[in-house]
C-alpha cells in the first residue's frame, strides 16, 4: 500500500526559557541556560535544588476556558497545541480526519501529590472530585480534542523519556497509512512535584551543583555528574503533503523515518545495541543511509551511563563518519523535561533544518576520553543541513529515532 507523505506545518512550545517558539530558539542559539533554583516548592531539604522551571507560564496561554481545573501537565499541552494551531494556520475541515497523540512519562503528578497531601493530613472527604479526571494520562491530549472539536485517533503515549518521540512518531504513521490527514502529537510532563522530586534524589541521578545551576547539566563532559530535572512541552501540527499544499500551508520540514525498540535488558542501563538497532530502523524506514544524516540531536542526558552508551552506538552505527558528524544536546541548556524532551528536540531538530543552525552543547568543557565526537561545544554553529536523526532514549529500555528533512 502507497504511503502517504507526512509534513510539519506548526509547532509550539512551552519551556524553561518561557512560552513560544522564539523565545525558545533564541535561547537555544545564544546558548544560555534556563536551570535555576527551584520555586515551585521548598527543596532546602534535597540534594539538589535546581531545575528547569517554567517559571513565566501564564493560564492565558491556555486559550482554554477550563485552563484552572486541569493539571500542570495538560496546561503546559494546551498552550503548546495553541501556538501550534495558530502557526500552521489549520481549519479542521474534518473533524474525525484529525487527532491528537501525545506523550507523558509521569502524568497530572501534580494532582495525585495534593491529593496524597489532602488524604493523609486532612481525610478522604477533602480529596478533591476532580482528582482522577485531572491525573489521568489521557486528560492533556483529551483537552486539546475538546478545545479544537477533534474526533479523530486520539490516545497516550507513555514511555518514560521517549514519550514523546514515540507520539510523534505514531501520528506520523496515523497520516502515512490514511487514518488521517492532519494530527496533533508531541509531548508535556510537569514532574516538578515535592514527592517525585524526592524520588528523583533517591535515584541519585541528578546534579548536585546547587550553586551554579546555569553551568550544572553537563552532556558528554568528563565531570558531568547528573541531569537537571525539567517540566514543559512541545506539539507539532502533522499533515499529510498533499493536505498541506492543497491549502497553502507553509511547509516546515517533513517526517520521513521512525524507528523504535526495547533494549530488553534492563529498566534504567541503556544499551548500545538497543540505540543501533532503533536508529537503524528509523534510517530503513525513511530509506536512508548512514552517508545522508547531516546531524543528531542527542539524547544527552549528562549522566555517566547515557552519554558514553549514546556515543558508542553512535560510533557503531556510523563507524569513522562518526567522528565528523555533529551531534549535541539541548539538554545542556533546559534540562530533561521527561517525557516532553523528545518532542521539544524534534522541534528544536526542524528548527535547526530551517535556519541552518546547530544549537550547542553548552558547560563542555572537560573532554571525556569515553566522549569523544563532535558536541558542538558552547556555543552554536551555522551550517547547511538537509537530514536531521532526533534520538531519544528511556527508562524501561524504550528508543525512539525520529528522521526529519528540510521542507520540501
Amino acid at each position: 500500500m502507497p504511503r502517504h507523505r507526512v509534513v510539519v506545518t506548526g509547532f509550539g512550545l512551552v519551556t524553561p526559557f518561557g512560552i513560544g517558539q522564539q523565545v525558545f530558539w533564541e535561547g537555544l542559539k545564544a546558548g544560555r541556560s534556563a536551570i535555576a533554583p527551584i520555586e515551585r516548592f521548598d527543596a532546602s531539604e534535597f540534594r539538589t535544588r535546581i531545575a528547569g522551571e517554567c517559571k513565566t507560564f501564564d493560564l492565558a496561554a491556555c486559550d482554554y476556558v477550563d485552563a484552572d481545573r486541569v493539571d500542570r501537565v495538560s496546561q503546559f499541552a494546551l498552550a503548546a497545541a495553541s501556538e501550534a494551531m495558530r502557526n500552521s494556520g489549520l481549519e479542521i475541515d474534518d473533524e474525525d480526519a484529525t487527532g491528537v497523540i501525545l506523550g507523558t512519562g509521569i502524568g497530572g503528578i501534580t494532582t495525585i501529590d495534593a491529593a496524597q497531601k489532602a488524604l493523609h493530613t486532612k481525610g478522604p472527604r477533602f480529596v478533591s472530585p476532580m482528582t482522577v479526571p485531572m491525573s489521568m494520562f489521557n486528560a492533556a491530549a483529551g483537552h486539546i480534542c475538546i478545545r479544537y472539536g477533534l474526533r479523530g485517533p486520539s490516545f497516550t503515549v507513555s514511555t518514560a523519556c521517549s514519550s514523546g518521540a514515540n507520539a510523534i512518531g505514531e501520528a506520523f504513521r496515523m497520516i502515512q497509512h490514511g487514518y488521517a490527514t492532519s494530527m496533533l502529537a508531541g509531548g508535556a510532563d510537569a514532574p516538578l512535584s515535592y514527592g517525585i522530586f524526592a524520588g528523583w534524589n533517591a535515584l541519585r541521578v541528578m546534579s548536585q551543583r546547587n550553586d551554579a545551576p546555569a553551568s550544572a547539566m553537563r552532556p558528554f563532559a568528563r565531570d558531568r555528574d547528573g541531569l537537571v530535572l525539567a517540566e514543559g512541552a512541545a506539539i507539532v501540527v502533522l499533515e499529510e503533503y498533499e493536505h498541506a499544499r492543497r491549502r497553502g500551508a507553509s511547509i516546515h520540514a517533513e517526517l520521513i523515518g521512525y524507528g523504535f525498540n526495547n533494549d530488553g535488558l534492563h529498566s534504567t542501563r541503556p544499551s548500545v545495541e538497543g540505540q543501533v538497532k532503533a536508529m537503524r530502523r528509523a534510517l530503513a524506514d525513511a530509506e536512508l543511509d548512514i552517508s545522508t544524516i547531516d546531524y543528531i540531536n542527542a539524547h544527552g542526558t549528562a549522566t555517566s551511563a547515557n552519554d558514553a552508551t549514546e556515543t558508542e552506538a553512535v560510533k557503531t552505527l556510523f563507524g569513522a563518519r562518526a567522528k565528523t558528524l555533529p551531534m549535541s544536546s539541548i539538554k545542556s541548556m533546559i534540562g530533561h523535561s521527561m517525557g516532553a524532551a523528545g518532542a521539544i528536540e524534534f522541534v528544536a531538530s526542524v528548527l535547526s533544518l530551517r535556519d541552518g543552525v546547530l544549537p550547542p552543547t553548552i558547560n563542555y568543557h572537560e573532554p571525556d576520553p569515553l566522549c569523544d565526537l563532535d558536541y558542538v561545544p558552547n556555543t552554536a554553529r551555522d551550517m547547511p543541513l538537509n537530514i536531521v536523526l532526533t534520538n531519544s532514549f528511556a527508562f524501561g529500555g524504550c528508543n525512539a529515532i525520529l528522521a526529519v528533512r528540510s521542507a520540501p
